[in-house]
């Protein structure tokens, strides 16, 4: 049965609420942001297509996760080590195209969102604001109709790879992607304003992402079963524990989230902390229907499918209502800052800083990084429990590797919540500190431990034509896209690139640090950049084509320079990188710009080469053990008689002695006539 009514329904429900409530509340809003009213297009268009939106958004993320993770594709001859070249199954490539058509709906509505947003914040009516000026004004001068239109991008791209790719191993790659098309909406709004808004942002893109998972693999779940689809209780199961995780997500960022903007008392007592209140309540709601989920319906699913959707289907709509009264949050004031005189650093940073940092008082500062802070406490855990999996099935698995995996996920977690991270921000040399950390001794910690192979460790190979996270890993390792991305050109070249694009083009780096989302997007780039690069050079893990450690080890040499040199090109700049945005900051302490700005070139120069060294001396350890194995394997073919290569060469010898050619067949003069 078609799905699509429903669809429509839930849609309806998130954009009607969010629409009725921003209504009700808009004198409210125009006074305490003093702008005219901008009409009825705007005021109930506004918040009814961001609503849908956002249902789109989450309907993409879903049917994706389904297409990659839930719904098993056709794996040529049953046999799950060919799970790369599979091809989607009907019910997989009908999960594929819903989540391509929900992406290019969600980034035509992104394409009407920035007029009516230029017509929201200006009060200009929505007519004047479609004219074609317009929207280079809207693109230019407001930031929220910037992330609308970095959002239909995404989704343009997302939506045609999923109507172009109709393999298996494409869907993990368009999930992500998926995923990353909502966020951009994450760094603008409250959230990104004001004192704190490092943990704002932070914690409302960890509440995005968790909505987007808990929310569209509902839908996508529904759809699946009205269609009777096969695997149904497999699905649900591995749904259902990934809905735990993102329920548990949204609740804690929720809580900080909201704790960062209002007091507890703001709560019951304005305008922006009822509608809190409202959400909060539709949250527990959701709970409740989970767990009654879990209890009575899953258990039930093979004999009594019928209440499991029919129970689904009451879930969504509860979701649809909450995530209308969630939009509505944007559009409506929050209470004023708990301190109104905030300095231009806590403006600019989120925080103030009181001293200068020294070698001893970075590890005694501590702000917790709430994205890559709470991402290293969630891969230690992932990784120990995954050694847990391998021990408890009679394994073993090597402690120095889970000693690297921990020594990185240490370092991420110091490294982004201490003082190190603190400062980053504020000076060039600490900026470079970090940066060399996060691109070269955290990846290449991770790198070591090997998580790959962990899972491939950790989890059996999968029931035929039913495949299971090992094979996962196993296709992902064989991806045509990941053997060109680690062939050692493309990944030196794409190591490099960016550290010479961030710090070359000046005018990039500015743009970068002026806001937290920049930081946020570099110190991703730095380590996923990193990991991939350690990953193919000293990893243990499967790479599609894993080449002689001489050819690696050549590489990395050549590849050396380069990294010295970009070091010395900063220690001889004599332009300062970022001047007027550090000038703004106002530190409590001196700081000679240019002097700091050779002294990050001179870490650059220096901190790079450590890693660098120990890499080498890795590979050259490597290369010794290799050349140690074949001549013992070499040895023990020649006593075993099993080799002739040894009797070969000295016939050679003997032939050319003789005055003969140097091998059977080869006579005298040969050489002459050639």
């Amino acid at each position: 049965r078609p799905t699509w009514p429903l669809y429509l329904l839930f849609f309806a429900v998130a954009g009607l609420v969010g629409a009725t409530i921003s209504f009700g509340l808009l004198t409210d809003s125009l006074v305490a942001l003093g702008i005219p009213d901008p009409g009825p297009v705007t005021t109930w268009g506004l918040p009814f297509f961001r609503a849908v939106g956002w249902m789109l958004a989450a309907l993409s993320v879903g049917s994706f996760m389904f297409s990659a993770f839930y719904i098993s594709p056709k794996v040529p001859d049953n046999d799950n080590s060919r799970l790369v070249r599979a091809p989607l199954t009907v019910d997989g490539d009908i999960a594929a195209r819903t989540g391509a058509f929900s992406a290019l709906s969600f980034g035509l509505i992104a394409l009407l969102m920035i007029p009516l947003v230029l017509s929201d914040v200006s009060g200009t009516p929505f007519k004047d604001a479609l004219a074609l000026e317009m929207w280079g004004v809207a693109i230019n001068q407001v930031s929220t109709a910037q992330a609308w239109a970095v959002v239909a991008g995404f989704s343009l791209v997302v939506g045609l790879g999923g109507l172009v790719f109709r393999k298996w191993i494409a869907q993990p790659l368009l999930l992500v992607g998926a995923i990353l098309m909502i966020v951009p909406l994450g760094m603008e709004g409250h959230a990104a304003a004001g004192g704190a808004h490092d943990y704002g942002t932070n914690s409302y893109l960890w509440h995005l992402v968790g909505m987007m998972i808990w929310v569209g693999g509902l839908l996508a779940l529904i759809a699946h079963g009205r269609r009777l689809g096969p695997d149904m209780e497999l699905g649900l199961r591995r749904y259902s524990r990934i809905a735990l995780f993102a329920i548990i997500v949204m609740t804690v960022s929720g809580l900080v989230n909201a704790a960062v903007r209002v007091e507890w008392s703001d709560w019951l007592t304005t305008t922006y902390g009822y509608i809190l209140v409202a959400k909060t309540v539709g949250l527990l709601a959701l709970g409740f229907l989970g767990w009654a989920h879990r209890s009575v319906t899953i258990p039930r699913i093979g004999s009594q499918p019928r209440m499991f959707l029919r129970f689904a289907v009451v879930e969504a709509l509860v979701m649809a209502a909450v995530t209308g009264v969630a939009i509505t949050m944007g559009r409506t004031p929050p209470p004023p800052p708990r301190d109104p005189n905030l300095s231009q650093m806590a403006i600019q940073m989120g925080y103030d800083l009181y001293e200068k940092p020294t070698l001893a008082n970075v590890f005694t500062m501590w702000r917790f990084d709430v994205m890559f802070g709470t991402i290293a406490i969630l891969i230690t855990a992932g990784y120990l429990y995954g050694v847990w999996r391998v021990r408890r099935r009679g394994g073993q698995w090597p402690w120095l590797r889970t000693a690297a995996w921990l020594a990185g996920t240490l370092s991420l977690l110091v490294t982004t919540s201490s003082g190190l991270g603190m400062n980053m921000p504020a000076t060039y040399s600490m900026h470079m500190i970090v940066h060399m950390i996060l691109s070269m001794v955290v990846p290449l910690f991770l790198a070591l431990g090997g998580p790959l192979s962990l899972i491939m460790a950790a989890y059996d190979p999968g029931e035929p034509g039913r495949p299971s996270p090992h094979d996962w890993v196993v296709a992902i390792t064989r991806a045509p896209l990941l053997k060109f991305l680690t062939h050692p050109l493309v990944n030196t070249l794409q190591f490099l690139f960016f550290f010479y694009v961030l710090y070359i083009f000046i005018p990039f780096y500015e743009l970068m640090i002026s806001e937290h989302a920049g930081h946020l997007s570099m110190n991703w780039v730095f380590l996923l950049s990193g990991y991939l690069y350690f990953w193919e050079l000293v990893g243990p893990d499967p790479v599609p084509v894993k080449r002689p450690t001489a050819i690696r080890l050549a590489w990395l040499v050549g590849s050396m320079p380069f990294h010295l040199f970009a070091g010395i090109y900063l220690m001889q700049l004599t332009t300062i990188m970022g001047e007027e945005f550090y000038l703004s900051l106002g530190l409590p302490w001196e700081l000679n710009l240019l002097e700091d700005q050779r002294v990050g070139g001179g870490i650059g120069w220096a901190s790079g080469s450590f890693p660098l060294g120990l890499v080498f001396f890795l590979l050259f350890l490597g290369w010794r053990r290799d050349d140690r194995v074949t001549e013992v394997e070499y040895d023990k073919r020649v006593e075993s008689g099993e080799s002739d290569e040894y009797e070969v060469y000295n016939e050679m010898l003997a032939r050319m002695a003789e005055g003969r050619g140097g091998y059977p067949g080869q006579e005298e003069g040969e050489f002459r006539k050639r």
